[in-house]
């Protein structure tokens, strides 16, 4: 074989090396991509470059598979629905203290899953790996959280939190049951075609209801003592 021939074949043989190694780039790149969702292009945007955000990626992942992650016990799913159910309803007199339990409800439920919960942003990177969608709601609620535990958070605000909380709340609590039903419908304690009409329920777990109401409760305490006046005036 002539030096010609053997150039060729080792710029054959580079040649394939580079485009297996490309193509096995590229599909952990996608997987990485489907796996954490919005926390891959977060984790872009935040690094120096796309190779350093995969490799924290990839440890966020091996440290998530070391942890002993379960799913919730039926009647655990069901404590912590009614919890959610109670928060909420709370929300109408006191939304701040409601948000501020909201946070520790997620909390609770994440340790019983088996998440540590040492601090928000470890939280964040252990939860990404199988919750990334909801990880900016998370965000979102704590930082009105945060606010909220300052007296500085608008009572608009902290419905959207409870929404925010919500989703990742559900998630946790559905993931995994194999029951039949939604997260949404254990986080009402009970299914569907269990509870009948239940429209006072839904009411009473939507934020946005609850926000009404507070509003309405507010008003008719206030239409209540003016009328009030207007009698001892009589």
């Amino acid at each position: 074989m002539t030096i010609t021939w053997v150039a060729v074949v080792v710029a054959v043989v580079v040649a394939i090396v580079a485009v297996g190694y490309f193509a096995t780039r590229q599909q952990r790149r996608r997987r990485l991509q489907e796996r954490f969702g919005p926390e891959y292009e977060r984790a872009v945007k935040e690094r120096e470059s796309r190779r350093e955000a995969e490799q924290d990626l990839r440890e966020r992942e091996q440290r998530h598979a070391q942890l002993d992650i379960k799913d919730l016990a039926p009647e655990t799913r069901s404590m912590y629905a009614k919890k959610w159910t109670e928060v909420q309803e709370r929300f109408v007199d006191a939304p701040g203290f409601a948000v501020t339990e909201a946070d520790h409800l997620v909390t609770s439920v994440m340790a019983d899953r088996g998440y540590p919960t040492e601090g928000f942003e470890q939280q964040v990177a252990d939860l990404s790996v199988a919750h990334g969608a909801t990880m900016d709601h998370y965000r979102t609620a704590h930082q009105i959280s945060s606010r909220a535990a300052r007296q500085e958070a608008s009572t608009e605000e902290l419905r959207q939190a409870m929404v925010h909380y919500r989703a990742l709340f559900e998630e946790l609590l559905g993931a995994g049951t194999g029951h039949g039903t939604t997260g949404r419908e254990h986080m009402n304690g009970v299914a569907d075609h269990d509870r009948g009409d239940g429209a006072a329920d839904r009411a009473a777990a939507r934020p946005d209801v609850a926000a009404e109401r507070a509003r309405e409760h507010t008003a008719a305490t206030s239409d209540a003592r003016d009328a009030g006046r207007d009698g001892q005036r009589g």
